[in-house]
């Protein structure tokens, strides 16, 4: 490929190549077991913080992450050179992941505790409560809970609603995480850090913004989504904190430990 180092074109034509052949069938269930599931799921494997960054979930979503893997990535391979390189890249996106999956073991806990609230006394108020806190963008869980409380010994509307919690629970139990979008933003973060003041021409920008302050906006945005998340909103904003978290740790080290980056 013109112009690409060669570990970027290696990890380049690794997702793309896992992508086709995931969507020509050749995989069959693998993809499944590959992607990273919560640390309580009975789906999880520890390999599965390696595997998951080598998955995506579309073609819009591996081309976002490739796109920044080929306009950041050789710049950093041609200082580090390829080893160091891809040891960067797979430190970030594992370390991505571990943030990640501790936060979300965090989210699941209050989940598992609200869910357990409500199978033990069950209400309308706890019902409404547990989907405006966990899955605000359902629909028709106003019914239910308005006939729950007009007819509180109904067992038909009670276990109706405890299944439909149990589902919602289970299903951000065993929800996968795919995709190199933490190493991404590792990658991000040391172009900054070594390449700050370069000036980058960007799609949504109308003018050049130099390195360092896109990343730190970047950054600074991903923890507001993070943060305030968006009913619906699927991306793992904490998994692009991790990997940008990382990313600092593992160049202040090589920093404190080597006297070259290379």
């Amino acid at each position: 490929m013109l112009n690409v180092t060669p570990m970027v074109r290696n990890l380049l034509l690794i997702n793309v190549g896992l992508l086709l052949l995931e969507g020509m069938g050749a995989l069959g269930v693998v993809p499944l077991l590959l992607a990273l599931y919560p640390w309580t799921s009975d789906l999880f494997q520890p390999f599965q913080h390696l595997t998951y960054m080598f998955m995506h979930a579309g073609w819009v979503h591996l081309l976002s992450n490739m796109f920044g893997l080929f306009s950041f990535g050789p710049m950093l391979e041609m200082r580090w050179g390829p080893q160091r390189f891809l040891a960067f890249w797979l430190i970030c996106g594992v370390g991505a992941g571990v943030l990640y999956s501790g936060i979300r073991e965090y989210e699941l806990a209050q989940m598992r505790d609200a869910r357990n609230a409500f199978v033990e006394s069950p209400s309308a108020v706890g019902f409404s409560d547990f989907y405006r806190d966990y899955y605000p963008q359902g629909q028709g869980y106003e019914m239910v809970a308005r006939d729950i409380q007009l007819n509180p010994g109904n067992q038909n509307n009670i276990r109706g609603a405890i299944e439909s919690v149990d589902t919602i629970y289970e299903r951000a139990l065993n929800g996968p995480m795919v995709g190199a979008s933490g190493a991404l933003f590792g990658i991000l973060l040391a172009f900054a850090y070594l390449f700050p003041n370069t000036e980058l021409m960007l799609l949504f920008f109308p003018f050049p913004i130099k390195a360092k302050y896109f990343v730190a906006l970047y950054g600074l945005y991903e923890l507001y989504a993070g943060v305030e998340r968006n009913p619906g909103d699927n991306v793992a904003h904490f998994a692009h904190l991790g990997g940008m978290l990382f990313g600092f740790l593992l160049l202040k080290y090589w920093e404190r430990h080597h006297s070259r980056f290379y």
